[in-house]
């Protein structure tokens, strides 16, 4: 780092002077705000050195190298060989100019020119007879070294056997193409580009952030310092920034076009994280090249190897190049984007890692119906996709039925783990092997919904689906099931109830990566209310990156990640080896395993008149009818609303009629019009 103008006051910060006056002596020493932060040790044998699989890789990826370079250059090859004895011939031509004018002395012509403007004929004579014995005596040096070249010349023409003549040239050529080519044509081109890249400097970080206006070097208590000293990370370099006093994080995340600018890079090189200590200091980190540019790769999943499901899950790498992994367990995880911007890929990526743990048990729908998860059928305990009819029923039914039978079965685990004994369940949480005993019945659960806006605007069908989803999102988790959601709509579908159960739903995901959005308002919805405020913004991803995103809430840090790629055609693989490990353990289920949907025919009209018999009432208000069947009848009406009982019973042919309770008028049903209604029905049958 070079030194910095205005003296070494520049570096002084906030944590190097006295703020409050010395506290009275005591008897005891107490330490408060006491900050700890664990540094990373790098690895002692580098990660690519590490392992078979990583030394064969890099054999590979070297062997490739060589072998590009060389076909590279083989093809080239004969321009070469003419572009050399073209600019060999012209290296002759330039060292015979040279040792002519080496010759004639032409070094002194200006000194004879200069003694005859002044008419100064002595020194004009002397310089004269100076010049006459210098070309005798370098005469005959080239006089010398003329026979030598004519000698060895000969020599090597008539006597010399051909490989020794070939190595002459060999050798002779190249060293007069150099002498003959102009600066900055070379004969042989580069077969790899080695990327280019700016060197920082505090001087140029200085004149980048007061460009941007973020402080002023003139101004005393205005000037920019830094936290620490300019170091090397991963593929850029990394300081520490402390803005005047007034200046905070924000300022810089709104100047990060300008700071690049000033910077002379590209604004998707420059990175301005939080810096937990000060709100006036952050961590700028500025890239070699724009590292969001370069693909992740495969994913590792093309191993077909077994996964562990409470182990993290490869993701991607981050725009330092480190390898970010991501835990599904106890957690729920949204992916938010823009069409076409990589957010199935991703939400795929998780869901092939959990189906590769043959233990974890598979929900699956997906709101678009696209090809995208149709494979997924081959590992799925329950699964559907779009929402038009299929020949397995309703998608919308499906799903409905699947929420239900999780909700029931995340409160069933809640009372069955408090009921295991301590040696069991020390904690009175779900563990590895409770997860895996079939004794037990309590799998991790992974439960992905794809485009989950669409579950949400289907009228009254909508109304308990919400409701299921809210519960799911806020207590699963913590019972092991994870809630994976994907949509391309964030801000919600309108206005009402559901619309409320939609931003809880969205509000109450924990892990959140949000591939490019279309504002940083959109951003925030995904990454989560203040992402912006810290310096995520997901809107300024440029369109050309496919699959890269923020991830927010799986850890302390926020990386950017280009996630790894899985295709269709990887997808398939993937879960025709994930459908096999679950037939070799057994724990093939539902749908997958050939089982038929499972639907609950209801009939709502009976139901009704079966929960009635608990009141003695001539009619109940909506409100009280939805929780008598909640219940009750908990198995088909959980999570029912009176919105939702509503319309089952007025789709049956039942008035919706004004009822008094409890000194309240509501609408609801009279029991007379429900069993007329089944009297009804029960004629048109015959």
């Amino acid at each position: 780092m070079t030194a910095i103008e205005h003296g070494p006051h520049r570096f002084d910060t906030h944590f190097e002077h006295d703020l409050d006056d010395e506290p009275e002596p005591t008897r005891a020493s107490v330490y408060v705000d006491i900050i700890a932060k664990d540094h990373e040790r790098r690895p002692v044998i580098p990660a690519a050195l590490r392992g078979i699989g990583n030394l064969k890789a890099g054999a590979r990826r070297a062997a490739g190298r060589a072998g590009h370079v060389l076909a590279f250059h083989a093809v080239r090859a004969p321009l070469y060989v003419i572009l050399a004895a073209f600019w060999a011939v012209v290296g002759v031509g330039r060292l015979t100019g040279g040792q002519v004018r080496w010759w004639w002395v032409s070094e002194q012509s200006t000194l004879r020119q200069g003694a005859a403007t002044r008419d100064d004929s002595a020194t004009w004579l002397a310089l004269h007879r100076e010049a006459r014995s210098t070309r005798l005596w370098r005469g005959s040096v080239l006089g010398a070294e003329l026979l030598a070249v004519v000698v060895v010349g000969l020599v090597l023409g008539y006597t010399a056997p051909g490989w020794v003549q070939a190595v002459t040239v060999a050798v002779v050529v190249p060293v007069l193409a150099r002498v003959g080519r102009p600066v900055g044509k070379p004969i042989v081109s580069a077969a790899v580009v080695a990327p280019r890249f700016r060197k920082l400097t505090a001087d140029v970080v200085l004149r980048a952030y007061y460009a941007a206006r973020l402080g002023d070097p003139v101004k005393p208590g205005q000037e920019v310092t830094f936290g620490g000293p300019m170091a090397r990370d991963g593929n850029g370099s990394r300081v520490t920034i402390d803005l005047p006093y007034g200046k905070g994080l924000d300022d810089a995340v709104k100047a990060r076009g300008a700071i690049a600018s000033g910077l002379d890079v590209a604004v998707s090189q420059v990175f301005i994280t939080r810096e937990p200590t000060s709100h006036r200091r952050h961590v700028l980190w500025v890239a070699d090249v724009d590292p969001l540019a370069l693909p992740a790769g495969r994913t590792p999943l093309l191993r077909l190897r077994p996964t562990d499901i409470w182990e993290p899950a490869p993701f991607g790498l981050d725009e330092r190049g480190g390898r970010v992994v991501l835990s599904l367990l106890w957690n729920s995880v949204m992916i938010g984007a823009i069409p076409r911007q990589g957010k199935t890929f991703s939400a795929r990526a998780l869901a092939l890692y959990a189906a590769l743990d043959p233990y974890v048990k598979l929900t699956v729908f997906d709101g678009k119906g696209s090809p995208d998860w149709r494979k997924f059928a081959l590992v799925a305990d329950r699964c559907g996709f779009g929402l038009a009819m299929t020949r397995d029923g309703d998608p919308v039914e499906l799903f409905l039925e699947a929420l239900r039978e999780i909700k029931a079965d995340v409160q069933a685990r809640y009372q069955r783990l408090s009921e295991l004994p301590a040696s069991v369940c020390p904690e009175g949480k779900l563990t590895r092997e409770i997860s895996r005993d079939p004794r037990y019945g309590m799998p991790v659960r992974l439960v992905v919904i794809d485009e989950f806006q669409e579950y949400f605007d289907l009228g009254d069908a909508s109304k308990e689906i919400a409701s299921l989803l809210v519960f799911l999102v806020k207590v699963a988790p913590a019972a092991g099931v994870i809630v994976l959601g994907a949509t391309q709509k964030p801000s919600g579908i309108g206005t009402g109830a559901v619309a409320q159960q939609f931003t809880a739903f969205r509000d109450n995901f924990a892990v959140r990566f949000s591939l490019r959005t279309g504002s940083w308002q959109v951003s925030d919805l995904v990454l989560g209310s203040g992402a912006y405020s810290e310096g995520y913004d997901s809107s300024t991803l440029l369109p050309a990156y496919k699959g890269v995103g923020i991830l927010r809430g799986a850890t302390d840090a926020t990386p950017t990640v280009r996630t790894y790629l899985a295709d269709q055609e990887d997808a398939e693989r993937i879960l025709t080896a994930a459908r096999t490990l679950r037939e070799r353990a057994g724990t093939l289920s539902g749908q997958a395993a050939g089982e038929p949907a499972a639907r609950q025919a209801r009939d709502v009209l009976a139901d009704v008149v079966k929960v009635w018999s608990h009141v003695d009432r001539a009619g109940i208000q909506w409100p009280a009818l939805a929780e008598l069947l909640a219940a009750h009848l908990p198995e088909g009406y959980a999570g029912a609303t009176a919105e939702s009982v509503s319309a089952l019973l007025r789709a049956e042919g039942v008035a919706s009629v004004d009822i008094k309770a409890a000194g309240t008028v509501l609408k609801g049903a009279r029991l007379a019009d429900v069993e007329a209604a089944i009297h009804r029905r029960q004629l048109t049958t015959g």
